[in-house]
């Protein structure tokens, strides 16, 4: 069964995040090494969240709203970072930050609901 063409942007948007998340936020395990090395790194691994972004941007916008298009990046950046503290950074997800990325979710209510 083929992928269906609007469902390509919010995956490579998954993608794109996976890539971002470890270029802002890998580092963090590596506070010994040198802060150049880190920003160099990082900035490689930005071009590769860049090169599925654009895309992933260029193809979404044939289906939905650009504000729509932000919306469903904002929700995959939680998804992708709350995924990344728990099992790269072995840190916990409090309910004060679920109750606050919920309620950034909801924005997703009001961003798609045809008024």
């Amino acid at each position: 069964m083929p992928i269906p063409n609007s469902l390509i942007p919010i995956i490579l948007l998954t993608i794109s995040n996976i890539f971002m998340t470890f270029a802002w936020y890998g580092h963090l395990k590596f506070k010994h090494s040198a802060l150049w090395t880190v920003i160099i790194i990082s900035w490689l691994i930005a071009f590769m969240e860049y090169c599925f972004q654009v895309p992933a941007n260029r193809i979404g916008s044939q289906y939905f709203a650009t504000a729509q298009l932000k919306t469903i990046q904002e929700v995959i950046t939680l998804v992708v970072f709350c995924l990344f503290s728990v099992f790269y950074l072995k840190e916990s997800l409090k309910w004060d930050y679920i109750a606050g990325f919920a309620c950034m979710v909801l924005a997703v209510f009001f961003v798609f609901k045809k008024w």
